[in-house]
């Protein structure tokens, strides 16, 4: 993970709005990778990509509230948002980039 690259200003102004969203769907931990992360973000073109980690996965709900959880990013950023969690990352290649470039963003 790299830290070197100072967190996106489009992140940091919406921290504390962030922090609301996630208290309110049950997020423990959300974290940015991707260009947003790395500090090739496009402000014309790039999309934001998120790994949530959301309490009751197993319970009824889950899927409508991850769902809403994404519109509600995208609402709040202006743009088109990539969310997953751990489970959804199969590809070892895919793995190992978002491995090096994820950054925390809240921990609840």
């Amino acid at each position: 993970m790299d830290t070197a690259v100072p967190l996106l200003p489009l992140l940091v102004d919406r921290l504390e709005p962030l922090r609301h969203l996630c208290d309110r769907y049950g997020v423990d931990r959300l974290e940015v990778f991707g260009s947003a992360a790395k500090g090739l973000f496009d402000p014309a073109s790039s999309d934001l990509d998120f790994i949530v980690q959301m309490t009751g996965q197993r319970e009824p709900g889950y899927a409508r509230r991850f769902c809403s959880f994404a519109d509600e990013l995208e609402a709040l950023f202006g743009r088109p948002v990539d969310l997953l969690t751990e489970s959804m990352i199969h590809n070892p290649f895919f793995r190992k980039d978002v491995d090096a470039s994820r950054r925390l963003l809240l921990e609840l």
